[in-house]
């Protein structure tokens, strides 16, 4: 597994973890990311978000670096990988867009699958 690969999953597991934290403890599930961190580091919940944060733009530089590294993967696989974190980023961004669809992936979905582009 390349760095590439690995800053693409901790992005999407970070950013699920913390755009779901709430609603997840409200269920009664297992702790998340959030709920580890604070027991382990005896710090606050704000501060789990702040780190975490920081972990995901660190996780981007690595993307981004990744493509402008020469390296053993074909650009194709990298791509694909950048397209589905790009598409974790949209749905985890503010909510939990993939188990509370609201209007902005409602309308995100509509303008890619069923308005026309203009041309």
């Amino acid at each position: 597994m390349t760095l590439f690969t690995i800053a693409s999953c901790l992005i999407a597991r970070l950013m699920n973890d913390m755009t779901s934290h709430k609603f997840e403890q409200e269920r009664g599930h297992v702790a998340s990311a959030i709920e580890c961190y604070v027991k382990q580091y005896s710090v606050s919940k704000q501060q789990a978000y702040d780190e975490f944060n920081k972990q995901i733009a660190n996780a981007w530089k690595d993307i981004n670096q990744g493509f402008l590294r020469p390296t053993s993967m074909p650009v194709p696989i990298l791509t694909g990988v950048l397209n589905l974190t790009r598409v974790v980023d949209i749905i985890y961004k503010e909510n939990d867009e993939y188990t509370h669809v609201g209007k902005v992936m409602k309308d995100n979905i509509a303008s890619l699958l069923i308005d026309p582009v203009p041309v």
